[in-house]
């Protein structure tokens, strides 16, 4: 019954599509991604503020260290937030780090924002909700903590769909860790398992508060139209808001819309018009320089060698722009340009693998084998995932084989024993280039909940420095040294025996994981 319950969604209709003039790249260096900057803020940075993390304890140690040395700001969106010892651990560091602020000042500036999915985070009797409630209950005018619900889940589907199943409608799948001015993006969420043994990628971005505060806002709009964690472990919507799953499903997706565009719009005329100003500033310095000399070069702001741009998807609110850039980025790639594409869930929309079996540039997509996916050992239906995977993974290898791509276009199976594998994104190595100039990453992984159902948000991060492409390569190839080429007789082995009844489902449901 729930298979055919999961299906109800598609026969909605859809909220209208906001649409963009096509890009085409410019023709010379890193910089020919500015055209990105037509559709979302650009950010310049010094290269030096970036930092590539490779694993899960790293990530863990920084989001604890920078938990307890935050003065104004936490803001965390993800998932969920796990109920284990290490998560734990994190929700003491915040307790300490509020109490500490409180007695630093009698009356706090700090102020934590927590933005994660309803459907997830109230998961079981011990949930991410009943892990923050105390802070709640101990802090109400410091701490929010704001639960999304896609509107797509409502009425009888609402009521007859089961926990668990009730994920697969739409998630809140943002994963962003601010404190102060310091940004962490990544895929993983707050639990154990991304802490240890779940590899994902990590950049942090450090003194940067042009960016700091454009993923604050973004986390506001979304926490204004979400349903907001009382003390008591209820929930419910800011006054005045339209209710996501009983309200006007139309007025609701409007309203999101417009609260989410104005933070992408309002930074971007802010970057823009910071843009002009360091222009004009530039221009008097040069004059400056050549009417007095060097010594006037001392007070020059440095120019930024890196530029940072947010990409976000939110297709039930009529938000496409992830999805536009990606596939300007994979139409425009150049013969003998290379695209090392990474998902922990191999399931690409129909447009990407098109673009992919249709165009120039050499592809490298990492994927996980069987044994390192999220779903393997799971109890039920959800066993049968890692299955459904290896069948859409054969489909697509047959189909490039098909079109005689295989030495263009090329599998890759990470396996690494007692480890998981979610890491996702992309690198552009340009034609002739031995260093990557773009990634993207954050929390899509180009398949249709990324692009149709779930919030998501990455950045796509353009350099010129050379120490910087350095790193993201290093990152690249670290991930890569743990995986195997696929071929014909990965097939053929024993592990990767799909049972019929997988084969028949994958193709009805495969839009839904």
């Amino acid at each position: 019954r729930s298979s055919w319950l999961l299906l109800a969604p598609l026969l909605t209709p859809p909220v209208p599509v906001i649409t963009a003039p096509p890009c085409s790249l410019c023709p010379e260096g890193a910089h020919r991604f500015q055209w990105i900057r037509n559709l979302v803020p650009e950010f310049g940075i010094s290269s030096s503020h970036v930092k590539v993390l490779s694993s899960p304890a790293e990530f863990y140690e920084l989001l604890k260290v920078q938990i307890k040395t935050a003065k104004q700001r936490v803001v965390m969106a993800s998932l969920y937030l796990g109920t284990g010892l290490l998560e734990q651990e994190l929700v003491d560091c915040l307790e300490e780090t509020l109490e500490k602020s409180l007695q630093a000042k009698g009356s706090s500036n700090l102020k934590v924002s927590i933005l994660l999915d309803y459907t997830r985070g109230s998961r079981g009797r011990k949930n991410s909700r009943t892990m923050l409630i105390p802070l709640l209950q101990r802090f109400p005018e410091q701490v929010r903590v704001s639960l999304f619900h896609t509107p797509n889940l409502r009425g009888l589907l609402r009521l007859l769909i089961p926990e668990r199943f009730n994920e697969t409608i739409g998630l809140q799948h943002i994963k962003v860790y601010l404190f102060d001015d310091n940004v962490i993006l990544s895929g993983a969420n707050l639990s154990d398992l991304y802490f240890t043994n779940r590899q994902d990628r990590y950049v942090l971005l450090q003194d940067s508060p042009e960016i700091a505060d454009f993923f604050t806002e973004l986390v506001d709009a979304i926490g204004d139209v979400s349903l907001q964690l009382q003390r008591d472990d209820t929930v419910q919507m800011m006054e005045g808001m339209v209710h996501p799953y009983q309200g006007d499903k139309v007025a609701y997706c409007e309203i999101a819309n417009r609260r989410v565009m104005e933070v992408i719009n309002s930074a971007r005329t802010r970057q823009e018009l910071l843009h002009a100003k360091t222009f004009h500033s530039s221009q008097q310095g040069s004059s400056l320089l050549s009417q007095q000399g060097s010594q006037a070069s001392g007070g020059l702001k440095t120019e930024p060698d890196t530029w940072i741009y947010p990409l976000i998807q939110m297709k039930p609110f009529g938000i496409q722009i992830d999805e536009m850039v990606t596939e300007t980025l994979l139409t425009e790639a150049e013969r003998d340009a290379r695209i090392y594409l990474s998902t922990g869930y191999f399931n690409l929309t129909q447009a990407y693998m098109d673009l992919i079996l249709g165009t120039r540039a050499e592809y490298r997509i990492l994927l996980a084998s069987p044994e390192v996916n999220g779903f393997f050992g799971a109890k039920g239906v959800a066993g049968a995932i890692p299955a459904a995977y290896v069948y859409i993974e054969h489909q697509f290898y047959s189909e490039v084989c098909y079109l005689h791509q295989q030495e263009r276009v090329q599998l890759q199976e990470y396996s690494r024993a007692g480890w998981t594998f979610h890491a996702k994104g992309l690198w552009l190595y340009l034609a002739g280039s031995d260093l990557p100039c773009l990634t993207l990453i954050g929390s899509p992984n180009f398949g249709y909940r990324s692009v149709h159902r779930d919030l998501e948000a990455q950045v796509a991060i353009v350099t010129e420095n050379k120490a910087l492409q350095q790193q993201l390569h290093q990152e690249q190839e670290q991930l890569y040294l743990c995986s195997g080429v696929v071929s014909s007789s990965t097939f053929e082995q024993p592990n990767r025996y799909v049972k019929l009844w997988v084969k028949l489902v994958t193709p009805l449901i495969k839009n839904f994981f």
